[in-house]
Parts: C-alpha cells; structure tokens; sequence
C-alpha cells in the first residue's frame, strides 16, 4: 500500500464550487478499487490550497482510477478551477504514530 498525495490550488471565487465537486463524488472515489482511504485537507492560512490524501493497495489500482469515468469527470470539473498547476506524490509510509 502507498499513499497519494495531491496539491491543488483554487481561483478564491472557485472553492465552493470544488467543495461541492468533491462532496458530490467522495464516496465514488473513496469505494474505487483499491482505495482504502480519502481525506481533504484545506491549508489553514491560504484557504485556496487543498490537499486530498488517499492510500492506494497497488500503483495499478490508482492508474485503473485515473483512466476510470469517474476521474475524467471529476477531473475535467476541477482543473477549470485552478489558478496553479496541481503537484502530486505518491509515497510510502515509512512511520505511523497514533
């Protein structure tokens, strides 16, 4: 398992509109194969940048994802918002404290 980690950045007038986009498919993205986990982060002090966090089983799962319907459609929505190119990650979780 791997973690995603994606970086986005909104127009000020535009994050309602992603938050009601992902509010709307959370669920769908969250139940895709090989997801195990969906969080989004909003940065406290620039309330335009948000983060989504997400564990993945395999890399192949995250790829059947983003060639799925389901990404094309979030995606084609959410990339008309940005005001900066999105940065991704995926990492392994080296340590996990509770």
């Amino acid at each position: 398992m791997f973690v995603r980690i994606v970086k986005m950045s909104f127009h000020l007038d535009k994050i309602e509109e992603f938050l009601s986009i992902f509010d709307d498919k959370k669920h769908l993205i969250r139940n895709s194969d090989g997801c195990r986990f969906l969080e989004l982060y909003q940065d406290k002090n620039q309330k335009n940048i948000f983060f989504t966090y997400s564990f993945w089983e395999t890399n192949q799962d995250l790829e059947n994802y983003r060639n799925s319907d389901l990404f094309k459609e979030v995606w084609s929505k959410t990339k008309t918002l940005f005001n900066n190119k999105p940065e991704a990650w995926s990492v392994d979780k080296i340590t996990s404290l509770s």
